[in-house]
C-alpha cells in the first residue's frame, strides 16, 4: 500500500464511547488490530476479546474496565488505519483518548499504554468509591446546553463544590460538582439562559478537584514511565495546545486527572493545521459531532467500525 494522499487526523474518544462488542468487525479484518488485543490480554492478564464481547453495558462503564477496554479498541482501528499505509499527521485525545494518542505518536509504548489506563482507571473508580462513602449523595457531572463556554465560567465563580470540566463545543460545557452543587447549578444556569440542563450517567466528577486522591495514587506509576518526545504532533486537553517535549507529556498526563479538558481550544489548534480530513479512530461519534459544531469545513469522518474503516481506506487511498 503507499502512503495515504490525504493529511489527517486521529482523533481518540473518551470514556463513555464503550459498548459491548466494539473492535470485534475490525480484528476480523485487520491482523494488526489482532495483535493489540493480544497484547492487552497479555499485559493486564485476562481475555479483552472476551471482556468486550461478553461484558455487558454496565460492566463496561466501570471506570477501572472501560479506560483500558477503549484504549484497545482505539489502538486497533488505528492499527487497522496503518497497516492499510494511512498513518496520522498529529493525533489528539478526548480524555482519556489521550493515551492512545500518546502511543500514536510515539511518546509511550503501547504496553505502558495497557499499564497506565489499568491504574488510571482503577485510581479513579477508588476515589468515586470513596467520594460516595463521604457524602450522602453521589457527585457526578451535568451537560450545560445553550450557554457560551465563557459565561459559564463567570457563573461558576465563588460556587463551592461545582467545577468546569469538559469545554466541548461552543453549544455544550460539561461541569462535575457534589449532589446538592449540581441539583443548585441547574436552577442557576436555566435562570441565566441556558436551554438544557442535562445530569450525565457517568462513575464520578472526573476532571475535577475532586479527582485529587485519583492523581495522588496514579503518580507513582506514571512516575516510573518512560515518555519520549512526541514524533508528531500531539495536542494537549490541559492547555489545548501542542505537546513539546516527553517531560512536558508526562507532566500534563498527571494534570489531566484533576484539569478541565479544553477541547474547544484543542480543535483550534487543530484546524491551524489545515488537515485535509479528522477521523474519530474508536468507538462512537461524539467527537464527529464536537467538531461540527466549530462550522469547519474540514470534514470528520467516523473511524470506528470495519464498515467505516473499509470506505475511508477506499477513499483516501
Amino acid at each position: 500500500m503507499v502512503g495515504t494522499q490525504k493529511r489527517v487526523i486521529f482523533l481518540f474518544p473518551g470514556q463513555g464511547a464503550q459498548y459491548p462488542g466494539m473492535a470485534l468487525d475490525i480484528i476480523e479484518i485487520s491482523t494488526e488490530a489482532k495483535k493489540v488485543f493480544d497484547t492487552a490480554s497479555e499485559v493486564l492478564g485476562r481475555d479483552m476479546i472476551s471482556l468486550v464481547r461478553d461484558s455487558d453495558e454496565e460492566t463496561l462503564k466501570r471506570t477501572d474496565i472501560s479506560q483500558s477496554a477503549i484504549s484497545a479498541a482505539s489502538l486497533a482501528a488505528a492499527a487497522c488505519l496503518k497497516e492499510q499505509g494511512i498513518t496520522p499527521a498529529a493525533c489528539a485525545g478526548f480524555s482519556l483518548g489521550e493515551y492512545p494518542a500518546l502511543v500514536c505518536t510515539g511518546v509511550i509504548s503501547i504496553e505502558d499504554c495497557f499499564r497506565l489506563t489499568e491504574e488510571r482507571g482503577k485510581a479513579m473508580q477508588k476515589a468515586t468509591e470513596s467520594l460516595s462513602g463521604l457524602q450522602n449523595e453521589k457527585p457526578g457531572m451535568a451537560a450545560i446546553i445553550g450557554l457560551a463556554p465563557e459565561r459559564i465560567e463567570e457563573l461558576l465563580q465563588g460556587k463551592k463544590d461545582l467545577y468546569a470540566a469538559n469545554f466541548n463545543s461552543s453549544k455544550q460545557v460539561v461541569v462535575s460538582g457534589s449532589a446538592a452543587a449540581l441539583a443548585e447549578a441547574e436552577k442557576h444556569f436555566k435562570e441565566a439562559g441556558a436551554r438544557r440542563f442535562i445530569p450525565l450517567k457517568v462513575a464520578g466528577p472526573f476532571h475535577s478537584p475532586f479527582m485529587k486522591e485519583a492523581a495522588e495514587t496514579f503518580a507513582p506509576f506514571l512516575e516510573k514511565t518512560v515518555f519520549n518526545n512526541p514524533a508528531i504532533p500531539l495536542f494537549s486537553n490541559v492547555t489545548g495546545k501542542q505537546i513539546k517535549s516527553g517531560t512536558e507529556a508526562k507532566e500534563l498526563a498527571l494534570k489531566h486527572i484533576t484539569s478541565s479538558v479544553r477541547w474547544t481550544n484543542e480543535e483550534a489548534s487543530l484546524s491551524a493545521l489545515e488537515p485535509e480530513a479528522l477521523l474519530e479512530t474508536g468507538p462512537g461519534n461524539v467527537l464527529q459531532g464536537l467538531w461540527r459544531d466549530t462550522g469547519s469545513a474540514i470534514p470528520c469522518y467516523g473511524a470506528g467500525t470495519a464498515k467505516e474503516l473499509k470506505e475511508i481506506i477506499e477513499d483516501f487511498l
